[in-house]
């Protein structure tokens, strides 16, 4: 990620939920602003550890920005924790 913008905004997130390879694929979120964004790509996904919970974290991009979404496995909240600009 490029010219990173640390973030702490909470999000709203459609997201698919299954078995297999990928069981959780956010697909678009809506920032408090009321912009949405269609997530054209999933990178990584990691979990952390944050004392007992479980926080999963999703590099996402729409193909013009690159994002950090950030699920909490606790309390079923998602947060918007980084955008960065693509530099050609």
């Amino acid at each position: 990620m490029n010219d990173e913008t640390f973030l702490n905004e909470q999000v709203e997130v459609i997201a698919v939920f299954s078995n297999g390879h990928q069981p959780c694929r956010p697909l678009k979120f809506r920032r408090p602003n009321g912009r949405e964004v269609e997530i054209q790509e999933l990178g990584l996904r990691h979990p952390v550890n944050q004392g007992r919970k479980t926080v999963h974290m999703f590099d996402v991009t729409d193909g013009g920005a690159d994002y950090r979404l950030e699920f909490d496995s606790e309390r079923l909240t998602w947060h918007l924790t980084m955008e960065a600009d693509h530099y050609e």
